[in-house]
């Protein structure tokens, strides 16, 4: 995608994308622009409504916005049209910029853009391919302000989303955790960070036995994959930020079988992938901060091998773990993960992401991922980014008076409580005790959020949730 600037529409041939801000009212007054008139009573700019007109050659949207519009909702509208509408573009569109309009709004509206390309149909024998992948397509900003790092950033938000999509929506039998070894690879290759991978050999070397414990019953090798990202030019007073996503890349339950909702569970892998869309994005964005990111990579699987309900297995903290429920998987990579992390980089600030419990769902629905942390700066920080791009967050409590969820008589702690109650706060006090106390450390449960329906599909799909938040927050430092 090419994207320019000009100040105006002398000689443009092409689809003109144009927004418009929602009148208090349905004035008398027609619409006006570049010699078409639009009469107030077939459009007037109200949110979520848009207007396709031709003239000398040019096909025009007229695109509604509303009185007051926020990040997100910007975002879905233009990926909606460019999703709904792309019959109606060709390799050349220009975006008509409102002159009220902020960087923020031009972020959104060409990440949406760019998001309205995505197709679910991987496997399909038709491929319909959208006008904006077209090698020769541009994209012209019409304004009197420079709006192009804006645009471009944009894009590249975007992109990393679009990595995203692609990494949870693709089926299991593609996506194991050597594919993601690889894929972690070659874009760090691409973008400027450094991967190390650690297969089960080497897992067992360093000691990493909660998580070998998790991937015991699949024939797909464990993965355990560690990104370092240092910006290129130095930087005084460098934060250094370290992530760890969730990368179970099909959750069957193990011995603990599921028994419904299996089919969805090729998402399990949402928060690594949210971790692998943060690590692309922060390196396209050269961020000024220095981060580590663990994906922990593995299939739950069954088999003659399959870890068990009271087995005790040692993590790499050196904690002993007993076992009460094989599908409660995702807290002992996790824990694996937080411990080498914090033993090996001990980064500043530490933030874990996954789709970890349906209590969090039963509590938060499907609006919003579950925020639990004991560091009042960091849970205000991370809220207010999220808030700022629709990307929302809401705090659980982390006390004590949980701790008893996790006791285990034969062990260090078990990984469940056996309690149908308060499942999303004993699970992040699981997490929290492989933490060392560490006093900037905030668990994300993003299992409502991550994944799930809308108007851009029939069946459930990938949102990216997580991709742009942890890039923000990490930017805002």
């Amino acid at each position: 995608m090419t994207t320019r600037t000009v100040t105006n529409l002398d000689s443009f041939s092409g689809t003109i994308l144009i927004p418009v801000f929602e009148t208090y009212s349905k004035s008398i007054v027609p619409i006006a622009f570049n010699g078409l008139k639009i009469a107030s009573n077939v459009f007037f700019g109200k949110k979520d409504t848009h207007y396709l007109a031709e003239k000398n050659d040019n096909t025009y949207v007229f695109i509604g916005l509303g009185k007051t519009i926020d990040y997100k909702s910007l975002k879905t509208i233009f990926r909606r049209i460019s999703s709904k509408q792309k019959e109606n573009f060709s390799s050349n569109v220009a975006l008509v910029i409102p002159e009220q309009c902020i960087e923020e709004q031009i972020e959104a509206m060409v990440s949406g853009l760019l998001l309205g390309t995505y197709n679910l149909g991987h496997f399909k024998s038709e491929k319909e391919i959208h006008p904006f992948l077209n090698p020769e397509f541009t994209l012209t900003l019409v304004s009197e302000n420079d709006y192009l790092a804006a645009a471009k950033k944009g894009i590249k938000i975007a992109k990393a989303q679009l990595s995203t999509f692609n990494l949870v929506d693709l089926p299991p039998n593609t996506i194991n955790p050597k594919y993601l070894a690889n894929w972690a690879k070659e874009t760090g290759e691409k973008y400027g960070f450094d991967v190390e991978v650690l297969g089960s050999e080497a897992s067992k070397i360093v000691g990493l036995g909660a998580f070998l414990a998790v991937g015991k019953g699949s024939e797909n090798e464990p993965q355990f994959i560690i990104m370092n990202y240092t910006p290129v030019a130095e930087v005084k007073h460098m934060k250094y930020v370290g992530l760890v996503g969730k990368g179970i890349t099909f959750d069957t339950g193990g011995i603990n079988i599921k028994t419904a909702g299996m089919v969805h569970m090729k998402c399990d892998m949402a928060g690594g992938g949210a971790v692998f869309g943060a690590m692309q994005l922060i390196a396209d964005l050269q961020l000024p901060v220095k981060v580590t990111a663990i994906v922990p990579c593995a299939e739950n699987a069954v088999d003659g091998k399959s870890f068990l309900p009271s087995d005790v297995i040692h993590s790499y903290s050196g904690h002993s773990i007993e076992i009460i429920d094989t599908d409660a998987e995702g807290r002992l990579i996790l824990a694996d993960g937080l411990s080498y992390l914090i033993k090996n980089f001990k980064p500043e600030y530490i933030v874990d992401i996954a789709t970890l419990t349906g209590s969090s769902v039963a509590t938060l629905g499907y609006e919003c991922g579950a925020l639990f942390t004991n560091n009042e700066e960091m849970a205000k920080k991370l809220q207010q980014n999220g808030d700022a791009i629709g990307e929302r967050l809401w705090p659980l409590p982390l006390w004590d008076v949980y701790k008893s969820d996790i006791e285990s008589d034969i062990a260090d702690v078990k990984n469940y409580s056996g309690k149908a109650v308060a499942g999303a706060i004993s699970a992040a006090k699981f997490l929290e005790y492989f933490t060392e106390g560490h006093k900037s450390w905030a668990h994300l449960d993003v299992a409502g959020v991550a994944f799930g329906d809308d108007e851009f599909a029939k069946s459930k799909h990938a949102t990216a949730f997580g991709v742009h938040l942890l890039t923000k927050f990490i930017e805002n430092l």
